[in-house]
């Protein structure tokens, strides 16, 4: 039983031997079919190399070292959060098996890659990605005489870049490219930069529409996942969003309706369609722009930007503007119906006396009618009691009311003119200093 096992199995490894060398004469006998023959040097090393085998299969983990070329920075999206890049991956490895004779490298077709092993990199977060192949496919692959190989790919990817947009357009993002491999462990792979911070190239030379670039670095770390520990190469970047287009997009012209909104103040209280208009104008110009400002922006309750806390200011001191008017309307109505009915009295159309005096004699008999009628029991005590404590609190509410009253509604708007425009100052150099400096 045990015999027959070993034979089954002798017969299995035999049999995945020569598929794969059946592989290997295939690709190299399509190459020659296509005409393309291989050199003399390329068929020597190509002779017994099996690429399903990764170099130092039996000696210890391969090291492969990273650098970076970013060639663009396509778009920035906060909706998506996300960033689309165009980027020039370069990869170093160590192969033995590719050791050969002479002083020269051999750079190579890169249609020739499917015949080598290469490591198994990906791009972490990666929405999308895709290798550029006009005319040809975008790689490079060139050897030197020690085994060294040199792998290159020019690869344009969408990375996932999580945001905080608090401070939004203030803000400042720091995103990252993060290199993994996919299926070798760190006992069979391990990753490093070529040159630390200086493997990546190009980022400072970029021109972006809204950002610059602030600082970047990178980093060595490891992925732990449920089937072991992955070598992994993250680069940070730093980017510092221009603030110039948002001031005068916004903030100017949101600015400017505030002050709009304070030129009803000096119009008089009797132009009443005239204040209207203006209060009703401002208040809806700036619902628009309050729209317009939040549809390049992702719909999500859980971020209060500071763009929305600005425009919320400024929506509150335009909104406060017209109720303004609508009091001092309110409060010129009341001052004139009280100065029709004291000049009434004047000139005696209405005998204010009588009145006034036949109130307070009623009030003055039912006292003193009270204080003669017994008081018979306890009940009628407490009623009188609680009604003396009603009375006294609607005096006390009469006598808040009259110190809030205004002698001249006209004043209303002289007082306006100064709190308005100083509040808002003050406002605003508060929302600044917050945002800018904390």
């Amino acid at each position: 039983m045990t015999m027959s096992f070993f034979k089954s199995g002798g017969i299995i490894f035999t049999f995945v031997f020569m598929i794969s060398r059946i592989m290997e004469n295939s690709l190299l006998s399509a190459e020659v079919k296509e005409g393309e023959i291989l050199p003399p040097t390329i068929q020597k090393l190509m002779r017994g190399y099996n690429k399903y085998l990764r170099p130092f299969f039996d000696n210890g983990p391969v090291t492969v070292g990273m650098s970076l070329d970013i060639a663009s920075i396509d778009t920035i999206s906060e909706i998506n959060m996300d960033y689309t890049a165009t980027i020039f991956l370069r990869q170093r490895w160590t192969d033995e098996r590719l050791c050969f004779d002479g002083n020269k490298s051999l750079s190579l077709d890169g249609r020739l890659v499917e015949l080598l092993w290469v490591p198994d990199t990906f791009i972490v977060d990666s929405k999308k990605s895709f290798l550029h192949d006009i005319t040809v496919e975008n790689r490079l692959i060139r050897i030197f005489p020690n085994g060294t190989v040199l792998y290159a790919l020019r690869i344009t990817t969408t990375v996932a870049c999580n945001m905080d947009l608090t401070k939004y357009p203030m803000d400042k993002q720091t995103c990252t490219l993060q290199l993994e491999s996919w299926g070798y462990n760190i006992n069979d792979v391990m990753f490093y930069w070529t040159r630390g911070n200086d493997s990546v190239s190009g980022i400072d030379s970029l021109r972006l529409a809204q950002y610059t670039v602030e600082d970047h670095y990178t980093s060595v770390s490891e992925a732990i996942y449920e089937t072991g520990r992955y070598p992994k190469l993250i680069f940070h970047f730093e980017l510092k969003r221009s603030i110039l287009y948002f001031i005068l997009e916004t903030y100017v012209p949101s600015s400017l309706l505030v002050v709009l909104s304070w030129v009803s103040f000096w119009i008089s209280q009797s132009s009443v369609p005239a204040r209207i208009c203006i209060g009703v104008t401002t208040v809806l110009t700036m619902t628009t722009l309050m729209m317009g400002a939040r549809t390049s922006l992702p719909n999500a309750n859980c971020f209060i930007k500071a763009i929305d806390v600005y425009l919320g200011i400024c929506f509150s001191f335009i909104f406060g503007a017209l109720i303004e008017y609508a009091v001092a309307h309110f409060c010129t109505l009341q001052h004139s119906g009280a100065q029709n009915t004291v000049m009434q009295c004047r000139h005696g159309v209405l005998d204010c006396d009588h009145d006034m005096n036949g109130t307070v004699r009623t009030i003055s008999s039912e006292s003193h009618h009270t204080k003669r009628s017994p008081s018979g029991s306890e009940n009628k005590d407490e009623v009188q009691g609680c009604c003396g404590k009603s009375l006294s609190l609607l005096k006390g509410a009469a006598h808040l009311i009259s110190c809030c009253r205004v002698e001249n509604p006209h004043y209303i708007d002289n007082y306006s003119r100064i709190s308005f425009p100083l509040s808002f100052v003050l406002v605003n150099l508060l929302y600044w200093t917050y945002y800018l400096y904390f």
